[in-house]
């Protein structure tokens, strides 16, 4: 499992988180987390853990560097206010690289065995729900 990192291409050309190709997936529990890590890094390395404060700290944030906030119009910044919400809950959350439809499904049927409590996916052009 990798730590989660913020980098320019998980941003949008308007600053806002947009880290096409993966799902985010919240957890109000943080072994359910881990758990779900560990069954998913077996095929991928890719898998990232973001804690509360990653995520409070680095997705509310424009650019994950300034005191600058993200406007909250539009669905990406409604999104991330979302993720922000529960993480000031206490929420972790796991970022995932999905190539495709059939890979969503794998992730998605190790996620469903614990409690989740969000779940997204970033096309080039659209944010799908997950379930």
């Amino acid at each position: 499992m990798k730590h989660f990192e913020l980098t320019k291409k998980m941003l949008s050309m308007g600053g806002v988180f947009y880290p096409t190709g993966y799902a985010f997936i919240m957890f109000p529990d943080a072994e359910d987390a881990k758990q779900v890590a560990h069954e998913l890094e077996v095929g991928s390395d890719g898998v990232m853990l973001l804690t509360p404060e990653d995520i409070i700290a680095d997705l509310s944030r424009a650019d994950g560097h300034s005191d600058v906030y993200l406007p909250r119009v539009g669905t990406e910044g409604a999104t991330v206010h979302k993720y922000v919400d529960l993480a000031r809950e206490g929420h972790h959350a796991l970022m995932i690289p999905v190539p495709n439809k059939d890979a969503t499904e794998r992730i998605m049927e190790v996620v469903r065995k614990v409690p989740f409590s969000y779940a997204q996916k970033y096309h080039s052009l659209a944010i799908e729900d997950l379930e």
